[in-house]
This record gives structure tokens, C-alpha cells and sequence, in this order.
């Protein structure tokens, strides 16, 4: 079985090109690869679109930053495409101040979008955002007698995510709710590196325990950084 490469977390870091449309898993940075996070904000790498649950936490008071939280400080996003924006001042600083383009998405039809476009489906239809600001500029679609939005899927050009377990052929196994965004994201972009607490020998992973094959991974880190 074919393994993957085994990089640093700056290699990984420089595979995030200016100017790339990136994914990141995590749910307010639980779940998200911190190691690789760290060393791309060390990079600096600008103008990105990021498509994540959320923008993690910046509390300007007390300073408290964690996840992609630490690239919004830096100013590393042009574009944002996320749910939730609630517990990062920082991000909503810039949005008043007009220094980030910010789309909020209610956060099933941005996981569902990011399924789309993991498994080629042209978009989904979904009831929630008619009649509200989300429906404009939108398709509206009958089917029967009930209104739908059409949402397109979203693709990236990098995915980084994270992992409880790797093996060296790239089939992983999340812990609890890192299950969220992790495995959709590691199906819609060209290019997935995905960051492990843990890397094991082939065969050392019960077949039946895997959630996300190793066929969807480009390359893999291991985590320094299990939070912040």
C-alpha cells in the first residue's frame, strides 16, 4: 500500500500558496491542526479565502487567541466563508472596518456545500435562509409545492485537517466531534494534508474504525501543538 510522505508542519505551511482558497477543519478550534496553523501564521502567507466553521477565538481584552484565530490577527484572510464569527473580536473588527469580505453561511448549508463539493454534486437545496438576507442573489427553486435555495459547493485549493490517528498509508480516525468539518473537507480539495496525534504502522487501525480513507490524503504531520 502506497504511504504518505511525512512532512514538517512548515512544509506543510508551504504548500498554502497567496492568493489560495483554504480549508480548515475544527469546531471553534476543536479538531483544528494547530501545528500546521502555527507555523503557516510564522509563514505569513497573505490574500487566502478560508472556508472554515468559524474564525476560532480573539478576545481583544485579554488577548486569548486560538485556531485560525492567530492567521485573522495577521491579517492572512482577504475573504472569509464561515458560520460563526461570535467569540472572535477580531474578525468582527474587520468587518466594520471593511478590511476582510466576510460571508456568513448558517452552518448546515456550509457543511453541506463543502459535501458538494467534495462529492461533485452541482449544489444542494435547502428551506433555511428564504425569506432573509441569505436568499439574496440566489436561486429559488420549486420542488412540489415548497420553495428552495439553490447553494453551490464549495471546493478549496488546500484542506487542513485534523486527526486522533494516521496511518502511514493516510486513513485516519477523528476523536468525538472533530468529526464535524474534518471529513468533508478532506473530500473537497486538491490538495489535503492532514495533521495526527498519532501516526501508526499500516494494519495497526481496525479497518472498520477508519472515517476517513487514505485516498484523500496528500501528506500528514504529526502534532506538536494540541491547542491554542
Amino acid at each position: 500500500m502506497l504511504q504518505k510522505p511525512v512532512i514538517s508542519a512548515s512544509e506543510a505551511a508551504a504548500k498554502v500558496r497567496e492568493g489560495d482558497a483554504l480549508m480548515v477543519g475544527g469546531f471553534m478550534a476543536c479538531g483544528s491542526p494547530h501545528t500546521i496553523i502555527q507555523a503557516l501564521t510564522e509563514k505569513g502567507t497573505r490574500n487566502l479565502t478560508l472556508i472554515c466553521n468559524d474564525t476560532g477565538v480573539h478576545d481583544l481584552k485579554s488577548g486569548r487567541v486560538t485556531g485560525v484565530g492567530h492567521l485573522v490577527q495577521k491579517r492572512q484572510f482577504r475573504k472569509i466563508i464561515a458560520s460563526h464569527i461570535g467569540l472572535n473580536q477580531e474578525t468582527q473588527r474587520q468587518i466594520n472596518a471593511g478590511e476582510t469580505d466576510v460571508t456568513l453561511v448558517p452552518q448546515g448549508t456550509l457543511a453541506e456545500r463543502v459535501r458538494a463539493g467534495g462529492v461533485g454534486l452541482g449544489g444542494i437545496l435547502t428551506p433555511t435562509g428564504l425569506g432573509t438576507e441569505v436568499e439574496e442573489g440566489k436561486q429559488v427553486i420549486t420542488v412540489g409545492d415548497r420553495l428552495f435555495l439553490l447553494e453551490l459547493p464549495l471546493k478549496a485549493d488546500v484542506a487542513l485537517i485534523k486527526a486522533k490517528k494516521a496511518d502511514r498509508a493516510g486513513n485516519l480516525v477523528y476523536a468525538d466531534t472533530a468529526r464535524n468539518f474534518n471529513p468533508l473537507m478532506a473530500m473537497a480539495a486538491s490538495l489535503v494534508v492532514a495533521e495526527a496525534e498519532e501516526i501508526v504502522e499500516v494494519g495497526e487501525i481496525d479497518p472498520n474504525a477508519i472515517h476517513t480513507p487514505g485516498i484523500f490524503i496528500d501528506a500528514l504531520v504529526q502534532a506538536e501543538r494540541l491547542e491554542g
